[in-house]
């Protein structure tokens, strides 16, 4: 099968070959020579806040339609704990939604919903990103310094208050740098104004200010809480909360800088404030910070991931606990192509995201990947190394990035109805 680097039609391998976008065949026996029509699984994310995961699978199901409208088409929109967290999960049997209003990144109320789902343990799934995302800050206020995690404590305790005994919450697209301080001020946490504060006067904060965490810690004991993280990095260091992320969320490279001194320092004073309660095997001291804040996911949605960890929560990959739950694998059984994508393909798809964890079991499944994003920034050997096949950018130009924004729907039907063409019989 012939492997594309992205938005190029180029052949990896062959960097002079230029490849016609016409129906083309693979070696006897394979997928697309097949007489029979062409089996797609569509299971993409969101393109930021342009589209949701399911109007991007709609939109490349009807291009896909018009080129090969014998071609059979499975949609399985996902998340990787961000933006559209409780969208694709809403199907689940059962699934209920709550209603509720929370405070947002800026103090203002916005609202928010809990989705519950009875069964053997009463399970209840929050969306961080609809707390604290970074479209609920006018872009002339993003300060990952001022702004505040407050409204995933409302979160949190609406869903406690649903009788849920297992709380799992998405963690992904956020517009704040607080390490998950703001969360324990909204669950009851002093001094809550430090707390609530922004990420950037966490550091005046000693182990004695937050003595009030164990009992926190211990109130939340019989809840199991399972945090869905949208990226693998630590809270601290170089791809970390602040160094990685802080500046897309409007921080200059010098508040960057400050903010990863802040969430060091308050990272120090949480652990020694929990003492033996993060200590089960008896590491202490820097031993125990360096645990905690190198979890892979601590520094997800600006460490909020670090912040739920202080309350016994586990942390897990945000996309692949979605692909579980509305069952990828089967999905993937039988099919001869899956297209993935998400608005920007980056260094950042490649740690947790949702095109890396579909490329995984696609190829577990033996069933090539095609990831279609609004941008491409990845290179040919990462996409190898990622078990990618090939990689499409709606814009592959400023311009052509610009108008993707102004028409994401017509865009991103444009540039399927290439792939389709490329890719089905």
């Amino acid at each position: 099968m012939p492997i594309f680097s992205h938005g190029t039609g180029r052949v990896l391998g062959r960097p002079q070959a230029r490849v016609a976008e016409t129906p083309r065949c693979e070696p006897e026996g394979t997928a697309v020579c097949h007489d029979r029509p062409v089996r797609v699984l569509l299971a993409p994310d969101g393109f930021g806040s342009s589209l949701t995961a399911a109007q991007v699978a709609a939109t490349v199901r009807d291009a896909w339609a018009s080129v090969a409208p014998d071609d059979e088409i499975v949609l399985r929109p996902l998340s990787d704990g961000g933006p559209g967290f409780l969208d694709a999960l809403r199907s689940l049997p059962g699934a209920l939604v709550v209603p509720v209003s929370v405070p947002s990144p800026i103090g203002r109320p916005v609202p928010a919903e809990v989705l519950v789902v009875d069964g053997a343990v009463r399970t209840a799934y929050v969306e961080t990103a609809q707390a604290i995302g970074l479209p609920l800050v006018p872009a002339d206020r993003r300060d990952p310094g001022r702004t505040t995690t407050v409204g995933v404590g409302s979160l949190l305790e609406a869903a406690l208050r649903t009788g849920a005994t297992r709380v799992v919450v998405g963690l992904g697209g956020s517009s704040t740098n607080d390490a998950g301080a703001g969360m324990l001020a909204g669950l009851g946490l002093e001094p809550a104004e430090v707390l609530a504060g922004g990420g950037g006067g966490l550091g005046v904060l000693g182990a004695g200010d937050l003595a009030g965490l164990p009992g926190l810690r211990e109130r939340l004991r019989d809840v199991e809480i399972l945090v869905a993280t949208d990226v693998d990095v630590p809270l601290l260091g170089l791809t970390g909360a602040s160094a990685g992320f802080a500046a897309q969320k409007g921080a200059t490279p010098e508040q960057a800088q400050e903010l990863e001194r802040q969430l060091d320092a308050f990272a120090r004073a949480a652990v020694a404030a929990l003492g033996d309660a993060v200590r089960p095997d008896l590491l202490g001291g820097r031993a125990t910070v360096t645990r905690l804040t190198q979890a892979p996911g601590a520094g997800a949605a600006g460490g909020l991931g670090f912040g739920l960890s202080l309350l016994g929560a586990r942390l897990v990959p945000g996309a692949a606990l979605v692909a579980d739950l509305v069952g990828l694998d089967e999905a993937l059984a039988g099919v001869d192509l899956v297209v993935t994508g998400e608005g920007r393909f980056d260094w950042q798809s490649l740690h947790g995201k949702v095109a890396s964890q579909v490329a995984t079991r696609a190829l577990a499944a033996a069933v090539p990947t095609v990831v279609l994003a609004g941008e491409v920034s990845v290179g040919r050997r990462e996409l190898l190394a990622a078990g990618i096949t090939a990689a499409y950018a709606v814009g592959d130009t400023p311009e052509e990035v610009r108008a993707a924004l102004a028409d994401p729907v017509g865009s991103l039907r444009a540039r399927a109805i290439r792939v389709a063409r490329t890719w089905s019989r």
